[in-house]
């Protein structure tokens, strides 16, 4: 079989447009700024904004994932990545998760021997980012992985807590603890 390759979301190209207003953003920031901080301040500050915006973009760029005779590599975009080879691998599956206004994402995962979860850079579909051939590719994936191990080492991995709260709902739990403890918080001190 032939290796595959995957690239993250970074391989949709960022239209002419969507980097024009960066850069009217950026300007209006460096205006501002220098009005308000001086040329120093205005370094500082688009020299931050720039940083922040660009590390992200940077391992939004790089991130990629191949499968290949030694196994899964994965590369979140910072940093050399690591390579999971197939006897650590014991499960891949699809994780949906549901969004606001019924959109869904569905993003491949593995499971390793560890216990820990990796999903996978460039297998991933979604509203912003659709995959035309996601169920093709984790098609191919999965055959891969069922060509590469033994029967006996694929274990579907049981249900824990964080399968069932979704990134929203956990955000959801800790901004309504967050608001009580600040309502509380004064009158448990006074």
């Amino acid at each position: 079989m032939d290796e595959l390759s995957f690239r993250g979301p970074g391989q949709v190209r960022v239209s002419r447009t969507h980097f024009a207003w960066a850069a009217v953003g950026v300007l209006v920031e460096a205006i501002g700024a220098y009005v308000q901080l001086g040329a120093v301040g205005m370094c500082w500050l688009v020299g931050a904004t720039v940083v922040f915006l660009g590390l992200p973009i940077l391992s939004w760029l790089r991130s990629r994932c191949t499968v290949g005779v030694d196994g899964i590599f994965i590369c979140w975009g910072l940093g050399r990545g690591r390579t999971y080879p197939w006897r650590e691998i014991r499960w891949i599956d699809v994780r949906e998760t549901k969004g606001n206004a019924g959109s869904t994402a569905l993003a491949v995962r593995i499971f390793t021997t560890s216990g820990r979860r990796r999903s996978l850079p460039g297998l991933q579909h979604n509203a912003v980012y659709p995959s035309p051939s996601f169920h093709a590719d984790y098609g191919r994936v999965v055959r891969w992985w069922e060509r590469s191990t033994e029967v006996e080492a694929r274990v579907r991995p049981t249900k824990q807590a964080r399968d069932w709260f979704s990134p929203a709902v956990v955000g959801v739990l800790l901004t309504i603890s967050l608001i009580a403890f600040l309502i509380a918080g004064p009158a448990l001190r006074g």
